[in-house]
């Protein structure tokens, strides 16, 4: 009981740290903008889109992580985890969209560089550094997949707006327009690369790979050094969220065991899968000569 004392206790840690992140991130994100205009640089405009991105997926992650920790019921057996899948999926497309709609306004300028107003610039630049890096340090205490890609968000646009200061600064002294659309422009690139990694992540959580390749070999190593397993077969491991994973597997046994010995393998069982941190685990024992019902259901489909 303790333990989900515990987890209640983060959980409502993580929903008041994601809370604060959002509105701030929401009131930034609209100075942002109108700051861009006001000061004519796309590259506070291209800040401006990153940030609306963190903003969407910081109010997703706080909605689910609300959500998310809803028991399960006759709906969702396995809870709602799984929500925080589509939070990072939709927060992808809007970053994309963004990004396409930043390339659309910076590219023409390359060819007809327009000088900001430099001294907003780095003032926006300076508030944007104390923002970004107040909201990443509150996120850093977290240990979700969603605060923990949400704070490299946050880390990036600290250096976002470290390179929008610079380039304020080079604007002081060097007549070169052309460098805030650069920035933008590579800027954007560096979000598009980011997104789609993300976005090949999330997908294959989506489609129940499993966490990573070697921890399954791993645990099927470990389940067939147990007394009287003979093979595992029908071993399913994937993760609902990133971070919480369920495995299912069948052990073949060598010989019939009494219940005394049953008792002792279940403990274990539950030893040898201690490290792996499941959240959901189904193991089946299947004694000698007996078959296997899932084999018997596929054979019949």
């Amino acid at each position: 009981m303790a333990h989900h004392h515990h987890h209640t206790h983060d959980k409502d840690m993580a929903s008041e740290r994601l809370g604060l992140v959002f509105i701030l991130n929401f009131c930034f994100t609209i100075i942002e903008f109108i700051g861009g205009i006001i000061t004519n640089s796309t590259a506070i405009l291209a800040d401006a889109v990153h940030d609306l991105g963190d903003t969407i997926s910081l109010g997703m992650a706080w909605l689910l992580n609300k959500l998310g920790g809803k028991q399960a019921d006759s709906q969702f057996t396995y809870g709602y985890r799984r929500l925080s899948l589509a939070g990072a999926f939709i927060n992808a497309i809007v970053l994309i969209l963004g990004s396409a709609w930043i390339l659309y306004e910076a590219i023409p300028r390359l060819w007809a560089p327009e000088m900001p107003m430099v001294d907003g610039m780095m003032l926006l630049a300076i508030f944007g550094i104390v923002v970004n890096s107040y909201a990443a340090f509150k996120l850093s205490k977290g240990k979700t997949l969603n605060e923990r890609v949400l704070n490299w968000h946050l880390l990036e646009d600290v250096l976002g707006w470290v390179a929008v200061l610079i380039i304020a600064i080079v604007l002081q002294f060097f007549d070169w327009p052309i460098l805030d659309p650069l920035l933008s422009i590579a800027f954007t690139l560096f979000i598009l690369y980011n997104v789609l990694r993300h976005l090949f992540e999330t997908a294959r959580l989506f489609f129940q790979a499993a966490p990573d390749r070697s921890s399954v070999e791993k645990v099927t190593a470990t389940l067939k050094q147990l007394p009287h397993v003979t093979e595992v077969h029908h071993l399913h491991f994937w993760s609902l969220d990133g971070e919480h994973h369920v495995l299912t597997a069948h052990l073949v046994l060598a010989t019939d065991i009494d219940s005394q010995q049953r008792r002792e393998l279940k403990l274990a069982i539950d030893a040898a899968l201690l490290p792996y941190q499941l959240s959901h685990t189904t193991i089946e024992l299947e004694l000698p000569g007996e078959a296997c019902r899932d084999e018997i259901q596929s054979h019949n489909h």
